[in-house]
C-alpha cells in the first residue's frame, strides 16, 4: 500500500496508463499501477481483518493473480502492451509478493481442536 500511495503521488497529473520514465522505491509504475497496488494491499488487509480463513482464500486468489501479472508484465516489458509501465525490477518484485502471499495463504489456516484432532488421526493411518 504504501508503494501504491508513493505512486498515486509522483504520477499525479499523468495520465492513468501512461508509459513514461516514473519510478517510485526503484520500480517502474504509472497511476494505474498506482491504484491496482492500493487496491491489492487493501483486500490483503481487509482479508487479515475479516479473518475466518477467508484471509487465506484472498490471499491465495491474490498470488495467483499477481504471479499472472508479472508473467505478462515480462512478456510485454518492451511493447506498447506494458499498460502498467513496468520495469525488470517491479517484474521481481511482483513474483516475490505473489510467492509470499501464496505462503502466507498455504501456511495460515486455523481450525478447531476438533479438526485437528482428526487431521491427526487420519495422518497416523496413513
Amino acid at each position: 500500500m504504501a508503494f501504491g500511495a508513493l505512486g498515486i503521488i509522483a504520477s499525479a497529473g499523468n495520465d492513468v496508463l501512461a508509459q513514461d520514465d516514473t519510478r517510485v522505491l526503484g520500480q517502474g509504475t504509472n497511476l494505474g499501477h498506482s491504484l491496482l497496488s492500493v487496491l491489492i494491499g487493501l483486500a490483503v488487509v481487509a482479508g487479515t481483518a475479516i479473518g475466518r480463513n477467508l484471509d487465506v482464500m484472498i490471499n491465495q486468489w491474490l498470488a495467483y493473480a499477481l504471479m499472472v501479472l508479472g508473467l505478462a508484465a515480462l512478456a510485454f516489458i518492451q511493447t506498447d502492451a506494458n499498460i502498467f509501465n513496468f520495469s525488470i525490477v517491479t517484474v521481481i518484485v511482483t513474483m516475490v509478493l505473489g510467492m509470499v502471499l501464496l505462503m502466507v495463504g498455504m501456511y495460515g489456516k486455523v481450525g478447531s481442536e476438533d479438526e485437528q484432532k482428526a487431521w491427526q488421526d487420519a495422518r497416523l493411518v496413513l
